[in-house]
């Protein structure tokens, strides 16, 4: 048994045809003629669309990502430290980088988060 042949859209745009006008075989059948199409094409106006904040959307969404990797032992005191402090491992780990900036005489990440983005 062979495989049927994989479609891709230049085969699906090639056999849709034209939207209005006359199929290979000829002229549209009565029954077809009158009936509207399935798809229709939406045009967006993105110039019309208001610009994003920089502080618009989630956390996720607007900040960059970093990973860390802890020695188990350094992750279950910081984690503790959370729980016993009933806040999350991400604030002591901004608490953290707050000291640190601090100590090395940059600014706070309150005083960068004041100024415009980049």
């Amino acid at each position: 048994m062979s495989r049927p042949p994989k479609l891709d859209l230049a085969s699906i745009v090639a056999a849709a045809g034209p939207a209005n006008g006359p199929r290979k075989g000829g002229a549209r059948p009565a029954a077809k003629a009158n009936k509207p199409s399935g798809a229709e094409i939406v045009q967006l106006d993105l110039a019309a669309s208001p610009p994003l904040s920089a502080r618009a959307g989630t956390l996720k969404e607007r900040a960059k990502q970093m990973s860390v990797y802890l020695e188990p032992p350094v992750y279950d005191q910081l984690r503790d430290l959370a729980y016993a402090e009933r806040t999350k491992m991400h604030a002591l780990m901004l608490e953290a980088l707050d000291l640190l900036f601090k100590q090395r005489g940059a600014r706070s990440i309150e005083q960068v988060l004041g100024e415009n983005p980049r």
